[in-house]
């Protein structure tokens, strides 16, 4: 098992990752915001499914789900059809145009890891694919798990009987 200073590391740069994710979401679209992007990736990686599960995935209140769908559907990139199960409820579509909109991601993207990665070898980017896939799975379904946290360390020094 890995010593305490390497999860130390390794907890500081999982939080530097957060600059690669910037640097990702600056090139998407003007017209195209993260949380848009992440609509039409779930809807292509999942296909057509209710808001609710879209809102399970995204890890967000239906609140934030709902003006992320409304955004993407004025764009005309995703339809919403009444689910026949139950009326009340949509069916979330991936268009044709939003298809051609995620494709479009897609590229940007690739495109920006094979600009930033151009000096790794294919065996180390099939490494960190590898890594990463490993370090997903062992977190789970994070949105479903609780949090168990370490119980606090008491500072405190007991007294017993003896050192009275």
């Amino acid at each position: 098992m890995a010593e305490q200073t390497q999860f130390e590391e390794l907890a500081r740069q999982l939080s530097a990752v957060g600059a690669v994710k910037r640097d990702m979401g600056r090139i998407l679209p003007h017209d195209c915001p993260a949380g848009s992007a992440a609509v039409l990736t779930l809807l292509g990686r999942h296909g057509d499914m209710r808001m609710s599960k879209l809102a399970e995935l995204l890890a967000v209140d239906m609140s934030v789900t709902s003006r992320h769908v409304a955004h993407v559907a004025a764009r005309g990139w995703i339809e919403r059809h009444p689910d026949p199960a139950d009326k009340r409820s949509r069916i979330l579509r991936l268009t044709p145009t939003g298809l051609e909109q995620l494709d479009e991601l897609s590229r940007r993207t690739t495109h920006l890891l094979a600009e930033r990665l151009a000096d790794w070898t294919d065996e180390d980017v099939t490494e960190l694919i590898r890594l990463m896939t490993r370090l997903r799975a062992s977190f789970g379904d994070c949105r479903s798990a609780p949090l168990r946290l370490p119980e606090p360390v008491s500072h405190e020094t007991t007294r017993t009987p003896a050192s009275t």
